[in-house]
């Protein structure tokens, strides 16, 4: 499925308040983000066994979806498409690359 497409049907299960939508998305994706660090965090707590590591994969799995519905929602709200970001995102790191920048912190690097 290409990325666009996915980001149409996305909004097809999108149900908020339309002047309300940037902090609905933002609050959403940092809640999913936080979902999958939780679950990882309960896998170093916790251990697991060879047996449960699919399952505990595959928890992390549909948070990611989540994760990339509110993305995907968001950047629907902010008028952009999620090729443009993926795009965009994959030249500014191949940027950094080239400029050894990939370390450090900053935006403007």
């Amino acid at each position: 499925m290409k990325l666009n497409e996915y980001q149409k049907q996305a909004m097809r299960t999108a149900i908020f308040p339309a002047r309300d939508g940037y902090i609905y998305t933002a609050l959403g994706l940092a809640g999913e983000a936080g979902e999958i660090a939780n679950k990882v965090k309960k896998f170093v707590r916790d251990g697991y066994t060879q047996e449960e590591l699919p399952a505990k994969i595959n928890e992390v799995r549909a948070e990611l979806g989540d994760v990339l519905w509110y993305v995907a929602v968001m950047a629907e709200v902010l008028e952009t498409d999620l090729e443009t970001i993926a795009e965009t995102n994959l030249k500014k790191l191949q940027s950094r690359k080239e400029r050894g920048k990939l370390s450090g912190n900053g935006d403007d690097r």
